[in-house]
């Protein structure tokens, strides 16, 4: 029976490793039982070899390229080793696997999905490929985020300073904290309630969020619009007076600027609200606008049907949706494209739309909702338009699955190529962190890290928005603690469950757990407001309660400023690499180090020491486990010095660094 070794993710067998950028030639090894192999198939004057690499560029054929019999090591044993390489010249993702000649017959090499490694596939079955990620040679994202931390605030819910702002139709609340309306009003769920969050609470709160260690601040949407989540834009070019003025935003730009801490704004580009200046359904906005004039300029900005009726978002009817390959409304948003004649070549740049004007106005980029519904060239323009007015501008896509992988809307979306996406929010790490933490599966956890680190390019890594929690799912602590209610349940339940006090000191236990995770993982982590201070909520509204000021846990908060501290201060966690020391029944533990900065093919544990390395070791099991290390290491978070076997309890957290 014909038996092979290979991992994409060991230097043995694949160099380099990781994500490439264009023009990079890959060398694979495949280590074959060497009897199983039939050399004796040529025909005559053919070019042969039992051994192949297949190669597949989406889009493309499938290229065969040979591989021929290498000198092999003491190490291989009773294996041949098949050597070959293949040309990334092209920008995109790659699929291979590997075909051999049997005296049994043509046998299929793909990719195991458990565990990366190579498996024979039945004859009739396609096999499972391994990918790699090709991007454009010259790009990098903006390095003010790495070894940052980004602070995610929701505006209405976050603090009030100032007179209460009342306008017709929206209900102002008195009572700070108090349950979000969530029953439907007439049908509908109108979110027309505000508790008064505003952009000068927000500034008046940049020493606590400096605390935090906080580096980026993520802002719920600024605009204009008529609920309180603001997805339901009505003038693209104002602040919503409920939060401010123009004048608030820039001053609350430059405050925190002056203390190291730049601000992103919410992009809503896939649909506007239907009470806006642009579709104007109830005529807030005088007698214009494209539901009521056919002659409108922004009539083809949307989807209208011969009976007037017109597409919306998720079939959400106060959420038109735009149609964003129509030129007008591409250079509304993106601005008119000008040719910048340079020494060897020209540029294009983009001018005047609304990705640069909130840029110009002290924004030091975007995080783009439901970015997966951008056609490309709709997104290329808009990454364009940023980084004309801003080289630095940071670019973060709402992804919620493997974003190397992303397809839809009958494309590959292809993020990571080089001119469209510097981040995504990070929910595969979110939902794997949580079933670690929760349930054990630190196996889970593992692949999924070990993946992105071998699928995405590594400066995309070290600028992930490392998430936990969001205004989209429920509170992380909930989520480590709270009953599993079903995926649908009605509001009405989600309302009433609250955790029980057992629940609760169970939650707060992982959730220590889960931020240390979050801390020292590779990416940037980002905290929704209010979880460092115990804020619990299942899904909207519950989520996006006040900020409970003056009722903080003090110890929580306590342990988030020791992490971000440790974090903010050690160079591994700005773009160090990784690799995992232990992943099994609830143990894991991973290496952070300097040195080898390139990482993926960092050495194995036991090896010698790197410039610096720090270890996070946590035990989500039910029982004691054991873990050995090489080397003496101090916890950093008690000070005590660590060194050979370790026994780590159940839910105890160590990170140590090595001395």
């Amino acid at each position: 029976m014909t038996q092979v070794i290979f991992d994409s993710r060991n230097e043995r067998f694949k160099q380099p490793l990781g994500a490439v950028p264009a023009g990079t030639v890959l060398f694979i090894r495949l280590f074959v039982r060497g009897e199983a192999v039939n050399r004796h198939l040529a025909g005559a004057g053919a070019v042969y070899s039992p051994v192949r690499l297949v190669v597949r560029l989406d889009g493309e054929d499938e290229v065969r390229y040979p591989m021929t019999a290498a000198d092999s090591d003491s190490e291989t044993g009773d294996y041949d080793v098949y050597a070959g390489s293949f040309p990334a010249y092209d920008r995109g993702l790659y699929w291979y696997y590997f075909e051999i000649d049997t005296y049994d017959g043509l046998v299929r090499i793909g990719r195991s999905a458990e565990d990366n490694k190579a498996v024979i596939v039945a004859p009739d079955e396609a096999p499972d490929c391994w990918q790699q990620t090709v991007y454009r040679q010259e790009y990098r994202t903006p390095a003010w985020i790495q070894g940052g931390i980004y602070y995610h605030i929701f505006i209405d819910r976050f603090c009030h300073v100032g007179e209460q702002v009342h306008m017709p139709g929206k209900v102002t609340r008195d009572d700070w904290g108090g349950l979000p309306e969530y029953r439907p009003q007439n049908g509908r769920i109108l979110n027309n309630d505000f508790f008064g969050g505003n952009l000068k609470g927000i500034t008046s709160k940049l020493d606590y969020l400096e605390s935090l260690g906080v580096t980026c601040l993520y802002l719920s949407p600024v605009v204009e619009a008529y609920s309180s989540h603001k997805y339901d834009t009505a003038d693209y070019t104002k602040v919503d007076p409920m939060f401010g003025t123009m004048e608030d935003f820039e001053a609350l730009c430059r405050a925190a600027g002056e203390r190291g801490i730049r601000v992103i704004c919410d992009g809503v580009f896939s649909h506007t609200g239907a009470d806006s200046i642009y579709f104007n359904k109830y005529k807030n906005y005088g007698d214009g606008g494209a539901y009521n004039d056919v002659n409108s300029p922004y009539r083809k900005w949307y989807y209208f049907h011969d009976d007037g009726t017109y597409d919306s978002w998720w079939g959400i009817d106060t959420l038109p949706r735009l149609n964003k390959l129509e030129p007008s409304y591409r250079e509304f948003v993106n601005g008119t494209a000008t040719a910048n004649r340079l020494a060897g070549g020209t540029t294009v740049a983009r001018r005047g739309g609304i990705a640069q004007y909130w840029l110009d106005h002290g924004a030091n980029g975007w995080r783009l909702d439901v970015v997966d519904e951008f056609p490309t060239e709709f997104l290329t323009e808009l990454v364009a338009a940023a980084k004309s007015a801003k080289p630095d501008a940071l670019i973060v896509g709402e992804v919620w699955e493997d974003a190397s992988t992303k397809e839809a809307y009958g494309e590959r979306k292809n993020y990571f190529r080089g001119d469209r996406l510097d981040s995504v929010m990070n929910y595969p790490l979110k939902n794997a962190i949580i079933r670690c933490v929760r349930y054990g599966n630190a196996r889970g956890l593992k692949e999924v890290v070990e993946k992105q680190w071998e699928h995405y390019p590594h400066y995309i890594v070290h600028s992930l928005m490392n998430i936990l929690g969001t205004h989209d799912s429920a509170r992380i602590l909930t989520a480590l603690a709270g009953k599993e209610l079903d995926f649908d349940a009605p509001r009405e339940i989600q309302a009433t469950t609250s955790l029980t006090e057992e629940e609760r000191n169970a939650g707060l236990r992982r959730l220590r757990v889960a931020v240390l995770l979050q801390m020292t993982l590779p990416g940037v982590p980002c905290i929704y407001y209010g979880d460092e201070a115990e804020m619990q909520g299942y899904k909207d509204p519950f989520n996006r309660r006040c900020y409970p000021w003056g009722s903080e846990n003090e110890s929580l908060l306590a342990w988030y400023r020791k992490v971000t501290g440790i974090r903010r201060s050690h160079e591994v966690y700005k773009k160090g690499g990784y690799r995992t020391i232990a992943a099994r029944d609830g143990l894991f533990a991973f290496a952070r180090f300097t040195e080898t900065v390139g990482g993926p093919g960092a050495p194995a544990a036991g090896d010698e020491p790197d410039a610096a390395e720090i270890v996070t070791v946590v035990n989500c099991g039910e029982g004691e486990k054991e873990l050995g290390l090489t080397g003496s290491y101090i916890d950093l978070l008690t000070g005590r010095a660590q060194s050979g076997s370790l026994t780590v309890a159940p839910g105890e957290a160590l990170l140590l660094e090595r001395q």
